[in-house]
């Protein structure tokens, strides 16, 4: 299932409590949407999580749903509150206070990408900016929360993998013990969004594919981990960030010679990650 807010890949035969989420790696820019920015094409794709749907592909194959956004992250950021609204880039809106992101250009109509490079001049109406959360916002978590409820449901439990990718430069001062760069980071914003067994299973499933793994730093988790990560009701929410170096050519925006290498130790990961929970089919497939 696809439409202009989220594709939906739901497995044939639905034996996991697991669901994957990719809210940053949607890519239908318009046409009208590059005329008003003053970047490149490139640029404007550097905060975009490209590929990472592809990259956990194989998880309807494993008996898990996945679902990934359409529209980019530059025009809709999905892992932000609705009410995280920038004033220096949505008219008719109070400053900001004591949120960094907002202030930094990254709340949920975010005003920069990478790099802190503006995406347009000037700011966007407040009706616009509504009016991108009702269209492609609240669709988006209210599938994903209708989602998670049926898994739980289902198979008294859910665990939801919010899946990311992280600029390599992200790294640069970050290592785990023995002095390794990690390859990916593993948040469950320090023990309050998933059981603590459970991120370690996740943890441990990458680390069995030969990832370099570390917990929480720098990215523990923002929105999307503190709304669904419930779990003292047995609704756990892991963040997965992958460092984009491994699989993506970042300047280009495009997939390099490690990308087919990559994919299949994360269907690997994946299918373990299926396996945490499994039972009988309790439900038909949409």
């Amino acid at each position: 299932m696809t439409n202009y807010v989220f594709s939906l890949s739901l497995p044939t035969n639905w034996t996991s409590s697991t669901v994957f989420s990719s809210p940053h790696s949607g890519r239908d820019y318009t046409d009208s949407y590059f005329e008003k920015s003053n970047l490149s094409r490139n640029h404007l794709r550097s905060s975009e999580d490209a590929f990472v749907d592809e990259l956990f592909s194989s998880a309807p194959e494993s008996g898990a749903p996945l679902m990934a956004a359409v529209m980019p992250r530059a025009f809709i950021d999905l892992n932000r509150g609705a009410d995280e609204l920038d004033s220096a880039i949505i008219e008719d809106v109070k400053p900001t206070k004591g949120n960094p992101r907002t202030a930094a250009g990254l709340g949920v109509i975010p005003r920069v990408v990478s790099q802190g490079r503006a995406i347009q001049s000037g700011k966007i109406s407040n009706h616009d900016a509504l009016d991108r959360i009702a269209k492609y916002y609240e669709p988006y978590h209210q599938r994903l929360n209708g989602l998670l409820k049926q898994t739980t449901d289902a198979f008294g439990e859910s665990l939801l993998i919010d899946c990311h990718s992280m600029p390599h430069t992200a790294l640069d001062n970050i290592s785990v013990r023995g002095g390794s760069r990690p390859d990916v980071i593993i948040g469950d914003r320090f023990g309050s969004a998933c059981a603590p067994e459970i991120a370690d299973q996740v943890e441990a499933a990458f680390r069995r594919q030969d990832f370099v793994v570390a917990r929480n730093l720098p990215f523990a988790g923002a929105y999307i981990l503190r709304e669904y990560g419930r779990p003292t009701q047995r609704r756990n929410a892991v963040q997965v960030e992958i460092d984009r170096a491994l699989y993506l050519n970042e300047a280009s925006v495009t997939k390099n010679e490690q990308f087919d290498l990559i994919k299949r130790r994360i269907d690997r990961v994946v299918l373990e990650l299926a396996k945490i929970s499994q039972a009988p089919l309790k439900f038909a497939a949409e």
